[in-house]
């Protein structure tokens, strides 16, 4: 397998990489709204709709409370990708700074990354707004992860003082880092969507995330 630069920060998307699901889709199945969220959840990670142009149409929808985000972060550790501790733990050893990238719900995924011994700090999501009995109120709309453009913001900041990143995902919202200079490995483990393959740096189809292990390591 061809391998990559150096890297010295790599990050990884949440859904359909880190876990199997996709947090918005759990969350309205549970809500009892998914035939209206998921076809808007595949369209924008398949590049055909962007991301603003659904996102608060989704939560809106789902509305989802104190209650159903802690539920979705169990579900979230419940089904981590197999070899997604032991991919973090070599990338820490290996004196990767390693963070998270998504366009999922924070709150949701901390415990995720609690897990995978992944800082809070480096956690970037979008934040959920609940009134003071718990109830959803809004998003955190200044959050740049709720629009196309958002990861390549997020690394283009990660990147500053010349640092090399990569970025492994599923969708086509991971592609965008490209613009930032990200290196862009698409993740097939758990969905293989025609435009990361095409658009990719490196795609590898897994099954388990230590296979983007190698286009991460340089060989010493």
């Amino acid at each position: 397998m061809a391998r990559g630069r150096d890297f010295d920060v790599v990050c990884f998307d949440c859904d359909s990489t880190l876990s199997r699901v996709e947090g918005i889709d759990e969350l309205a199945r549970r809500a009892g709204v998914e035939r209206e969220v998921a076809p808007l959840t595949e369209a924008a990670m398949a590049g055909a709709l962007p991301l603003d142009a659904v996102y608060r149409k989704r939560l809106a929808l789902v509305r989802p409370d104190a209650a159903a985000i802690a539920w979705l972060a169990a579900l979230y550790v419940d089904e981590m990708v197999e070899g997604a501790v032991e991919a973090v733990e070599t990338l820490h050893g290996a004196g990767k700074d390693v963070h998270i990238v998504s366009g999922g719900l924070r709150q949701a995924i901390l415990p995720l990354a609690e897990r995978l011994g992944i800082p809070a700090n480096n956690v970037h999501a979008v934040d959920v707004i609940l009134g003071h009995d718990g109830a959803y109120a809004d998003f955190d709309q200044a959050s740049p992860l709720a629009r196309p453009e958002g990861k390549a913001g997020v690394c283009r900041v990660l990147s500053d003082g010349g640092r090399a990143v990569a970025l492994v995902g599923d969708g086509a919202t991971d592609i965008v880092a490209r613009e930032a200079g990200a290196f862009v490995i698409g993740f097939g483990g758990v969905a293989t969507r025609p435009a990361v393959v095409a658009g990719a740096d490196i795609f590898v189809h897994g099954p388990e995330l230590t296979a983007v292990l190698g286009p991460l390591l340089v060989a010493r």
